[in-house]
């Protein structure tokens, strides 16, 4: 569990730096640079990354469970899920999706992590994803404070940005369901 948390905070700490210190991470890139700082918050992004996803895979063997839901909910959690993939998508694809969510990739977050909480009830599903979903409210939050929004790289606006953001999550969810899921976490989502 000690390598989920550490994971945790690695690779959420380093997504919070413009939420709880956005001066400094200011001065680091005038400092250093701009590619200098980018490399740096890949590689910490990266490392808390690997250790969160070892650290759970770790603690998904030995199992405490907190809660047991209801199967239902399993059913609500696939439908929470259909938009997550297209709203990844949108999230660099700009069109009308992007201009009204206007944060897709943080409500696909939220979105994400309160699917696997109402599926899941073991000690590390909660820190997982609750973590996650605290964050992206905190990061909701932070981002209708900032006078001068961060630009996420992307494709140029376009009216066909909304119709690539839906087939292709669409198809991403399909795959999820009738297989990746599987293969990446050795959890059937039909089963």
């Amino acid at each position: 569990m000690s390598l989920l948390v550490v994971g945790l905070i690695l690779f959420l700490g380093i997504h919070s730096v413009s939420i709880v210190a956005p001066a400094w991470r200011g001065a680091q890139i005038e400092r250093r640079g701009e590619r200098v700082w980018k490399g740096m918050y890949a590689l910490a992004s990266l490392a808390g990354l690997v250790l969160l996803i070892y650290g759970y895979g770790l603690a998904r063997q030995t199992p405490v469970v907190l809660y047991t839901p209801p199967p239902a909910l399993r059913h609500v959690a696939l439908l929470l899920m259909l938009p997550v993939f297209p709203l990844l998508f949108a999230a660099y694809l700009p069109g009308r999706i992007q201009r009204t969510v206007k944060h897709p990739m943080l409500l696909a977050v939220a979105l994400w992590a309160t699917a696997h909480l109402l599926g899941n009830g073991t000690l590390a599903d909660v820190l997982l994803f609750g973590a996650f979903l605290v964050w992206a409210a905190a990061d909701w939050i932070s981002v209708q404070r900032r006078a001068v929004p961060h630009s996420v790289p992307g494709a140029p606006p376009g009216a066909l940005n909304d119709i690539m953001a839906l087939a292709g999550g669409l198809v991403v969810y399909a795959g999820f369901l009738f297989g990746a899921h599987r293969w990446l976490t050795g959890v059937s989502l039909l089963a």
